[in-house]
């Protein structure tokens, strides 16, 4: 039976940088936008979460925030509370949310038992209920070995295999599949699609965007939230103060959770130098992504997914601690064409960055590695979602528009 007002909800973990609630987001607004009738709420403690716009019909609850610290212990953001105090909070807010809002998809993001367990009774009451349950997890989540001791650690194991009736892995299976080496059965392999990756398009804020450096070619360096991304700026902005070579302005955006003394220090140090700017942190980076001439970024899976949208030459400079995600990501983007990559172990070598620096003109873009074949995420969710909600072939084809050649790919094992 077609669902005619259809309802989606969204858990995004977000104890740590932007990326969650941007993809989240991302799926959200491209939903509605295929959906006139349907309704999305994201459920985040992300703290900044009311600097972004949506779009109608997706809107949020705000849970209380937890963040992770350095040393992996996880702490209350702004309650007085010990965590398991907050964490009860968070999940009765989410069991209530799901109870009343009775949606048809639940999709959780990356957790799938949330932080601490705290979605585990929302997903059992909604399967009670028939709602589709469905897992998001990123084309890369870290090593195998490392994945599989802590799915254990947090008995993961039973929600995929009896809980969820979906996984759907936001990235094309060429670039990884996220589930090898973790010992599933084949009921879970074969309930595994890959998507391909999220494709971003420019915000209609965008109209009013003034470029930096007075409209002359810029490379932008982004380390997505900032939290993880000192020692990338730290490098660059040592490459410009060297002033070895002639090298593209640089517009560097710090990100919202670099800590204030970075953002200061950075700033100081910027303001000596004539060829690069700083920009605290922007809601809408596309436009800036967009106009670069060159990307500098760690590799995490937004800033990915902007470079192969925009078709920007790219080094990707990847953290490996505390997983090795970006750098996997980057490896992996390096093999197959689609940018360049520079590891972390050689900072702070100014030579090799400046050389790095020099170099970006001459780095293909993704384009020329067959990167259009990689962005068809947001389409095959839309037709996945159209055919859960029972939708007829014609009404499929009226939500993908021109993209009607879409096909869903399971994993074959």
């Amino acid at each position: 039976m077609t669902v005619m007002t259809p309802k989606i909800l969204i858990y995004s973990h977000d104890t740590f940088g932007l990326g969650h609630l941007r993809r989240c987001r991302t799926i959200a607004q491209s939903l509605v936008g295929s959906f006139p009738e349907m309704s999305v709420l994201i459920l985040s403690g992300s703290p900044i979460i009311g600097s972004f716009e949506f779009r109608s019909r997706v809107d949020f609850v705000r849970i209380p925030g937890v963040i992770k610290l350095r040393s992996g212990e996880y702490t209350s953001l702004s309650l007085q509370l010990d965590i398991n105090e907050t964490i009860a909070i968070r999940s009765s807010i989410i069991e209530h949310t799901a109870k009343v809002f009775k949606p048809d998809i639940f999709i959780v993001d990356k957790e799938p038992l949330g932080l601490r367990g705290e979605v585990l009774p929302s997903l059992q009451y909604l399967k009670g209920q028939k709602t589709r349950l469905v897992l998001g997890l990123r084309d890369v989540m870290d090593d195998p070995h490392v994945l599989k001791e802590e799915w254990l650690r947090k008995r993961a194991y039973p929600a995929l295999n009896d809980l969820y009736d979906e996984i759907w892995v936001y990235g094309p299976s060429v670039m990884n599949n996220p589930l090898d080496g973790l010992g599933f059965d084949q009921s879970v392999i074969e309930k595994t699609l890959f998507t391909g990756y999220l494709r971003r398009s420019m915000p209609s804020s965008a109209q009013d965007f003034t470029a930096p450096f007075d409209g002359a070619p810029y490379v932008l360096v982004t380390p997505g939230g900032g939290g993880d991304g000192v020692e990338l700026v730290d490098w660059v902005i040592r490459a410009y103060e060297a002033r070895l070579r002639p090298l593209f302005p640089a517009l560097i955006v710090l990100g919202p959770f670099m800590s204030k003394a970075d953002v200061e220090a950075f700033s100081t140090r910027a303001s000596h130098l004539r060829d690069v700017e700083i920009l605290r942190f922007t809601p809408e980076i596309e436009p800036y992504m967009a106009n670069a001439t060159a990307v500098i970024g760690m590799g995490g899976y937004n800033t990915f997914c902007e470079i192969l949208s925009f078709d920007n030459p790219a080094l990707l400079v990847p953290r490996v601690v505390p997983r090795r995600e970006q750098a996997i990501r980057a490896e992996q983007a390096q093999r197959l064409g689609l940018a360049q990559m520079l590891p972390i172990d050689s900072y702070p070598s100014v030579e090799l960055m400046v050389k790095a620096l020099a170099n970006l003109p001459f780095i293909a873009p993704p384009s020329h590695a067959h990167s259009e074949n990689y962005l068809g995420g947001l389409d095959i969710i839309n037709l996945r979602t159209a055919e859960i909600l029972g939708m007829r072939e014609q009404q499929l084809s009226q939500r993908l528009g021109s993209r009607g050649d879409v096909k869903l790919t399971y994993n074959a094992g």
